[in-house]
């Protein structure tokens, strides 16, 4: 019987960028319901009264705030752009081994830009 593991594992297993950016996708999926959830538990604590808005925009100015709000723009980028990934794999597109390096690290950097063009534009208006 062979001393070798049956299926690849964390120190034999070498990391793509497809398998970045398709787990990273899994995350953001979940992450994003998360978001979702707390930005309609924050608009249900709106019709509570003008108190807890003042509460909320003083979280949103502080760091971690902001913070919150980079990652839950990242996060929806990202997964925007995987998921347009994902639909020209599903017309029959894409699956070519440098096609999927080039889209792979086009969702990361794309994502990435968005976030901070989307950013910069929220500076902007406040």
């Amino acid at each position: 019987m062979s001393e070798n593991p049956l299926s690849p594992h964390i120190q034999i297993y070498n990391w793509h960028i497809s398998s970045l950016v398709s787990i990273s996708h899994r995350i953001t999926g979940v992450v994003n319901i998360l978001i979702l959830s707390l930005v309609c538990i924050w608009i249900w604590s709106l019709l509570l009264g003008n108190e807890n808005y003042k509460i909320m925009f003083i979280f949103f100015n502080s760091f971690f705030g902001k913070f919150f709000i980079i990652s839950f723009i990242w996060s929806y980028s990202f997964q925007i752009l995987s998921e347009i990934r994902h639909w020209f794999w599903d017309l029959g597109y894409g699956f070519e081994l440098k096609t999927s390096k080039i889209t792979g690290v086009l969702v990361i950097l794309g994502s990435i830009l968005i976030t901070i063009i989307l950013f910069s534009i929220r500076g902007i208006l406040l």
